[in-house]
């Protein structure tokens, strides 16, 4: 049940068709950075509103997210990836004036949920349309420059949303309208239409409840330790909970006709172990974020603005590097290009833990390692997203997105947790800094063990494996289940 397009393919026509999906992606990538700059202004919005409380705007879009990624890539294989992405720009941009309108923080909190579903539904069915609508040949460029897409909105986010809380902090919802007004419109005249003559069975909807359920608690557990404290009975239920869920998940994937994740595609190798690495790498990514945040603005006492700033360089190295990626790839392998990606990004906090101090200036301390970081992203990430979304069939392909950003979306989460245990509450600068610094030498590590699980990945993954007809979950796509070569 492959994908067909009904519309032209004109190379103007198809241009449009990209720059409208990378627009979307890109509003979605910069809400992310900039809601955290903006904090601050929204807590002194929000009169009484404790620490834990305002967290909360950041946590419920992460485990909402998390949550749905898989699920929503899994319904919309069957209905329509076109469909999908309208359906998540509208609700993302729905969901963007009703953060912005909020008087109170549960109204805030309840758009932000509303924007996570938007997310969830509209990045998995956006890779899918761009790898149906490119030619095979094409395939593992677009998702190089949707990765690129991240990467720009990272760089660019930071120092967006420090110039917008100048005004107010609503407008970092506000920018959101236009650009998915925009999509919208755009999408619906330009996109392609498909044809899906055989819808098969319904998707599993007890598979994604326990999906859904596993990955919130936890990333529930995870997030909510340092506060709940990391014995205490709600986070020791919450992650003792998940593998039990995780269990029941697999169990009732392995007999349901159409469950959420077909557990053929976790052998097609490439994919499995995109998966993995990218999980590692985003552990790495998220920490390091965070903790160059907290170090600029706690340590050497930067403004959100100059924050934003001094992040800015690393992120703007990625679409460059995407670029090389790919004819490196070609030369010396998937595998080994991602793997050279992640040491490098973590040689690069590595450098941080090495060369950064209280009294070490920002040139010399910070901005060499944001340089090294930046090169090791801009190879990694778009490589790992290639190989693992490439190497699947072509009805699979929102699925599978959904599944390589829900990996990348929980090792954020773990990202997070470990930067927060590691520096906790520190007292005085001399402390800070050894904090800090053992927290840049457990992340480096973690660029250690992303590396080692991206040799696994294949040196080629040009050809698209079927899913094997073996299981009940695969059968009623055995017959289509090669990629559509025509594009």
């Amino acid at each position: 049940m492959s994908a067909r397009f009904s519309d032209d393919s004109r190379p103007g026509r198809i241009g449009i068709v990209y720059a409208t999906i990378y627009a979307a992606v890109f509003m979605s990538n910069l809400d992310l950075f900039v809601v955290n700059v903006a904090l601050p202004d929204i807590g002194r919005a929000f009169h009484g509103a404790s620490l834990n409380s305002l967290s909360w705007i950041l946590n419920a879009y992460a485990i909402v997210f998390a949550a749905l990624l898989v699920t929503a890539g899994r319904l919309f294989d069957r209905y329509g990836h076109r469909l999908g992405f309208l359906i998540g720009i509208l609700v993302f941009t729905a969901s963007s004036v009703l953060c912005a309108a909020s008087d109170e923080l549960g109204w805030l909190l309840a758009g932000r949920v509303l924007q996570a579903v938007g997310a969830a539904v509209l990045l998995p069915t956006s890779l899918a349309l761009l790898l149906v609508t490119a030619p095979p040949g094409r395939r593992a460029r677009v998702v190089r420059a949707w990765s690129a897409v991240g990467g720009v909105a990272a760089a660019l986010g930071p120092v967006v949303g420090g110039v917008l809380v100048q005004a107010s902090w609503r407008w970092v919802f506000l920018i959101n309208v236009p650009v998915g007004v925009l999509a919208l419109i755009t999408g619906s005249r330009v996109l392609p239409a498909e044809r899906r003559p055989e819808r098969g069975p319904v998707p599993d909807l007890l598979g994604a409840l326990l999906l859904t359920a596993a990955v919130g608690l936890l990333a529930l557990g995870l997030i909510e330790g340092n506060d709940w404290g990391w014995t205490s009975p709600r986070v020791l239920g919450s992650l003792a909970a998940t593998p039990l869920l995780v269990i029941l998940f697999v169990a009732q994937s392995a007999r349901h006709r159409a469950p959420v994740v077909e557990l053929p595609i976790l052998r097609i190798i490439p994919f499995s172990a995109a998966s993995i690495a990218t999980a590692l790498f985003a552990v790495l990514f998220s920490g390091m974020i965070l903790s160059a945040s907290l170090w600029c603005q706690s340590v050497w006492g930067y403004s959100a603005l100059r924050t934003g700033l001094a992040l800015a360089p690393g992120p703007l190295m990625v679409p460059p590097m995407a670029a090389l990626a790919g004819p490196l790839a070609r030369r010396i392998g998937n595998g080994a290009v991602a793997a050279l990606g992640n040491l490098l990004f973590g040689g690069g906090v590595l450098y941080w833990a090495l060369r950064t101090g209280v009294a070490t200036g920002y040139t010399a301390g910070m901005l060499p390692g944001f340089l090294i970081g930046g090169v090791g992203v801009g190879l990694a990430l778009p490589t790992m997203t290639a190989a693992g979304a490439t190497a699947l069939p072509a009805e699979r392909f929102a699925t599978g997105t959904g599944v390589l950003t829900m990996a990348r979306q929980i090792g954020a989460v773990i990202g997070v947790a470990i930067i927060v245990v590691i520096i906790g509450a520190p007292h005085g600068l001399a402390e800070a800094q050894n904090a800090f610094r053992h927290g840049w030498y457990a992340t480096a590590g973690v660029g250690v063990l992303a590396a080692v699980a991206s040799l696994v990945i294949p040196r080629s993954t040009a050809k698209p494996q079927a899913l094997s007809a073996q299981s009940p979950a695969a059968a009623p796509v055995a017959t289509g289940a090669a990629i559509d070569r025509t594009g």
